[in-house]
């Protein structure tokens, strides 16, 4: 119970660092020292079934969940496994998130990676904020399966600016739940300085999106060089051209020499 107040405490002083009002940091700390970090924005999209007008048939609506500031969290920290769980809204609303650490066969051989291997959201539909009037309302599940995100070499933290849809089923008559995460930076495992994110390793929508926004900046350096190498061939042709002795094209001319 200490160390799992703690963490909350810490989560609680470190989510005033995030410039973002939707975005939040979360620590897993063991032995007094960092373990897991993550920092991101999430928002659930939640469908679920409400009477229509006409009190026999049903309608679907959508609840818009974002992850509040300030949540409670714990988790657990390991070797190859590790694990964070969010809670919020009087625990109404929980998050997990599972990671696995394992070793992949590359063109280099045996390489270790990480990867979100798990996700698994619990919602309450009798929590009024964003459920209005559900029908059989209760607590729900939402599950992914086979997930296999965020994969990440072994040693590095993952980072992505932009937003990503991972889906989940739901027990909720097998409807589909989205979460939806953006600014995403986070590392389970391996993390040599406290409170500190090692190396990022970059999803490739920001790596697509940094080369197109650097690739103009390259061609125009480009031109520009090879401007300045025409402009220097160019100047020394004409240096050379100029000292070499001129022959004179009137054959009158060549009179006087010799």
């Amino acid at each position: 119970a200490a160390a799992r107040l703690a963490a909350e405490q810490e989560v609680e002083n470190l989510s005033g660092l995030s410039p973002n009002p939707e975005k939040d940091i979360f620590v897993v700390r063991e032995n007094r020292t960092t373990c897991l970090m993550a920092e991101f924005a999430a928002k659930f999209i939640v469908p679920y079934d409400v009477w229509a007008s006409n009190y026999v048939d049903m309608v679907t609506e959508q609840a818009d969940i974002p992850l509040s500031r300030g949540a409670e969290v714990t988790g657990k920290c390991g070797s190859n496994e590790s694990e964070l769980e969010i809670s919020w809204m009087e625990q109404a609303y929980t998050l997990k998130l599972f990671f696995l650490k394992e070793g992949h066969n590359t063109s280099r051989g045996q390489e270790a990676f990480w990867r979100l291997s798990r996700v698994q959201f619990t919602y309450d539909t009798r929590e009024r904020t964003y459920f209005k009037e559900p029908v059989n309302p209760g607590k729900h599940t939402a599950s992914s399966h086979r997930l296999s995100a965020l994969v990440t070499p072994a040693g590095k933290s993952y980072e992505c600016q932009a937003q990503q849809t991972i889906s989940l089923t739901s027990s909720n008559r097998q409807k589909s739940v989205q979460l939806l995460l953006s600014e995403v930076r986070v590392q389970p495992f391996d993390i040599t300085s406290d409170f500190v994110f090692s190396e990022e390793h970059k999803c490739t929508v920001d790596q697509r999106e940094q080369l197109e926004e650097t690739l103009p900046l390259i061609l125009g350096l480009i031109l520009g060089l090879v401007i300045v190498i025409t402009l220097c061939v160019y100047h020394i042709h004409h240096k050379l051209t100029a000292n070499q002795v001129q022959i004179p094209r009137d054959r009158s001319q060549y009179k006087h020499m010799g």
